[in-house]
């Protein structure tokens, strides 16, 4: 399956990034038109577009692109912010689940997700654990 290629988006100016905190403070009510038509996205996309606004919000510039359902461990290990070895070792010891296609090892997008999801809750905890 062939992806889109990535879109860079530069930052936006000061100015208007400045906007766009001030409409987003507080709010994640999100409305999307098209050709004139008010569309309501799901849950998982209107947290997408909102993300994506709030880094635009910071003056942040912005890479979208498309992500696989099943990963390489290079791909993997990019998405989660990790070294493509200690990504290899947690397959091996369980901690993520792996698919083999011939020899090469494939990881689903879920998975991933699900450890990252993981390692936020395990941190959240830690700082209340810290902050006690």
């Amino acid at each position: 399956m062939a992806l889109i290629a990535p879109r860079v988006a530069a930052a936006l100016p000061a100015e208007d990034a400045q906007k766009l905190h001030h409409a987003l403070d507080g709010g994640t009510d999100i409305t999307v038109f098209v050709d004139g038509t008010v569309h309501r996205l799901p849950p998982a996309a209107r947290d997408a577009v909102v993300d994506l606004l709030a880094r635009f919000s910071r003056g942040e510039a912005v890479t979208v692109s498309s992500v696989e359902e099943v990963l390489t461990t290079s791909q993997a290990a990019e998405l989660a912010g990790i070294s493509h070895t200690y990504l290899r070792n947690m397959t091996d010891r369980g901690e993520i689940a792996v698919e083999y296609r011939g020899t090469h090892r494939r990881i689903r997008l879920a998975a991933i997700m699900a450890w990252l999801e993981g390692q936020k809750k395990q941190q959240a905890a830690a700082e209340r654990a810290d902050g006690s």
